[in-house]
């Protein structure tokens, strides 16, 4: 179903961009140009042709591996995405880790804990991080360890300090996500029967937890983190204009600003990729974890 989704994907993103007011032309012209020479460019970038007869030479040429070339930038796309997609990877690559690692650490500990404090910090965090803003964090975080303490730089991408805060901007609500859905999983695998027999043989509560309960409670868990790769490549847009990273947000939110089409529909496209291979990464891991989930496919 990859070919087909990303097929209709690629319409509705081309026809959006293409629908919002303004075009590159707006940022290539000159102060007191005739109306002849904006024609002139109009003609020389294809814009004055049929948006379906636009959409098809576009959609052909990606098919060949061609992203085309920027308008305004005047440089392939495919090498600006390939300047900037390292970036975005090695963000979107720490926040997955910090999301996943801590996200079933706090997920477990407020699923067996019987401090009622505990409990209640880890019930308090979860809500917390599921509904601050991603860029809102981000400004506190500048604001107070970067501009207050100056423990890390503002922005930019030089050394490991500069990917700390946008790290932990952007794993904050994934953290929140997956301990959720952790904390459930576990609490309702803890009422099986097989539990109770495992108690009745006298193993100990540790033993249960990671050798039986665990392993039963990652299935959602898995979907979840599946589904996390592209929404971290998505949530990670304004996080790396807010600590001005370079990356694919930085340039899908340029390139919006100055409309340049073919930027634009090629970062767009490639943020909806990596949700729908999200998607195939977790049904894979599923399978590959649940025997049931197999046999449903088949």
């Amino acid at each position: 179903m990859l070919i087909p989704v990303s097929i209709s994907i690629s319409v509705v993103i081309f026809m959006i961009v293409h629908l919002l007011p303004g075009d590159p032309i707006d940022n290539l012209i000159r102060v007191g140009s005739s109306p002849d020479d904006r024609a002139r460019l109009i003609a020389k970038y294809g814009l004055d042709q049929p948006l379906f007869t636009q959409y098809f030479r576009w959609i052909a040429a990606m098919f060949q591996g061609d992203f085309g070339d920027a308008i305004v930038l005047r440089r392939p796309v495919a090498d600006l995405i390939a300047q900037n997609l390292p970036y975005s990877l090695q963000l979107g690559g720490l926040a997955f880790a910090f999301s996943s690692i801590v996200g079933i650490i706090f997920g477990t500990i407020s699923a067996v804990t019987r401090s009622a404090a505990v409990a209640n910090f880890m019930r308090g965090f979860i809500l917390l991080g599921s509904t601050v803003p991603g860029f809102w964090l981000a400004l506190l975080m500048i604001l107070f360890f970067a501009v207050r303490l100056q423990w890390f730089p503002v922005s930019g991408a030089r050394g490991w300090e500069s990917l700390v805060l946008p790290v932990l901007t952007i794993g904050f609500g994934g953290v929140a996500l997956v301990a959720r859905v952790t904390r459930v999983a576990l609490m309702d695998v803890r009422r099986e029967d097989f539990v109770v027999l495992l108690h009745a043989k006298g193993l100990s509560s540790t033993s249960i937890l990671m050798r039986h309960l665990l392993p039963h409670a990652m299935l959602p868990v898995v979907t979840i983190l599946a589904l996390r790769i592209g929404w971290i490549l998505g949530g990670a847009v304004t996080v790396e204009f807010v600590f001005g990273r370079p990356g694919l947000g930085s340039l899908l939110i340029r390139a919006l600003g100055q409309r340049d089409y073919p930027v634009v529909q090629a970062c767009l496209l490639m943020l909806a990729l990596a949700v729908m291979i999200g998607t195939l990464v977790g049904d894979v891991a599923q399978a590959a974890m649940d025997p049931r989930v197999r046999e449903a496919k088949k």
